[in-house]
């Protein structure tokens, strides 16, 4: 090892990573998108705002996860931490109720997955502008009724950062505080097959699950925190090779909907690797990395069954069945050491899940 290197490793060894105790006191959120999986998220919020343990910095989020984002923003603008949490379930509850008018009236079209189901069979055939041509969507009127976006532009105590996907040329926006209302959850939310692009200053955009779910890169760049939480909902992982119409399409869409947040995942590993050079110690943005610890909650991992269970089911049952799991994995990561959670190279997530 010549004199360079060995400098180089000495100064990755000593900075260390993420917050010096445990949990962190100040914490930035990556909330991947999954259809009615996103409960499992609500019940990670949920644990996470009633332990009174962590503060929130940045927070990025894709479709469901876009959802979940807006809600803990606009719950803790109205009333605290007591006011997100009471937020979040008045949301799911109301989701919940909608579901049984069908597949207009139900809110769960942003789910990737969903294209196992049989009326998205017969989506595969039928254009939504053909069988809904006045392009209904009842989850504009449930955000709407829900979150107040002029108070997210002004006084949210979090910063936000959603994902869409520009149907031009299929690379994704990341849309902030000042510029979100419902057309970006929306946005964020649509899966072709089932709701009309949603059309934001002349611009077409499709879910921002097909290029970052959920943005990774530009929020390590937008923090201030040293620790980011990864929930992942979309299951990576399948024991079998599908082999029914139904499970291909399911495991086609899982696939899909990883594969951004993998690149982002190697991109960080690699702008992390190149921070620890000795050519990096000038760079603040250098600095920034080597500092930061990426942790995860994988709701496949805590929740047995998630690859074949459909992430458009919208029961109570299952939705709070989720949202337990996810209360519990939260708690055991709260609870966990922190050299069990840290993740040195962003390539490493899979191993180092933690999920009780």
């Amino acid at each position: 090892m010549n004199l360079l290197e060995s400098v180089e490793q000495t100064l990755g060894t000593a900075l260390g990573r993420g917050s010096a105790v445990w949990p962190p006191s100040h914490l930035s959120l990556a909330l991947q998108g999954g259809g009615s999986f996103g409960a499992f998220t609500w019940g990670v919020l949920d644990r996470l705002l009633e332990s009174g343990d962590v503060d929130f910095d940045t927070v990025s989020g894709t479709s469901a996860g876009a959802v979940n984002a807006v809600l803990l923003a606009d719950g803790l603008a109205a009333g605290g931490r007591d006011g997100a949490r009471e937020k979040l379930t008045h949301f799911w509850e109301r989701l919940s109720r909608n579901a049984a008018f069908g597949p207009f009236g139900s809110t769960a079209h942003f789910a990737p997955g969903g294209a196992a189901g049989t009326f998205s069979a017969w989506a595969r055939l039928l254009s939504p502008y053909q069988y809904n041509p006045l392009d209904v969507n009842p989850l504009r009127t449930l955000l709407n009724e829900e979150i107040d976006f002029e108070r997210l532009k002004v006084s949210s105590p979090i910063r936000l950062l959603i994902a869409a996907t520009r149907v031009s040329d299929g690379r994704a926006r990341i849309f902030a505080n000042a510029e979100i209302n419902a057309d970006v959850v929306l946005a964020s939310s649509c899966l072709p097959l089932f709701h009309h692009a949603v059309t934001i200053d002349d611009i077409a955009y499709w879910d921002g699950g097909y290029s970052a779910n959920p943005p990774l890169v530009d929020l390590v760049s937008a923090s201030q925190a040293t620790d980011l939480l990864v929930v992942r909902i979309t299951p990576m992982l399948s024991a079998e090779t599908p082999t029914s119409s139904r499970e291909i399409l399911r495991r086609l869409d899982q696939i899909t909907f990883n594969a951004s947040l993998q690149t982002e995942l190697e991109t960080l590993e690699r702008q992390i690797d190149r921070s620890q050079k000795l050519s990096g110690l000038l760079s603040s943005e250098s600095r920034k990395l080597r500092r930061l610890a990426i942790h995860q909650i994988s709701a496949e991992e805590a929740f047995d069954g998630l690859a074949d269970a459909n992430a458009t089911n919208l029961d109570w049952n299952f939705l709070t069945t989720l949202r337990d799991h996810g209360r519990a994995a939260a708690a055991a990561w709260l609870a966990g050491k922190k050299s069990n959670n840290v993740v040195p190279h962003a390539a490493a997530p899979l191993e180092a899940s933690y999920a009780p």
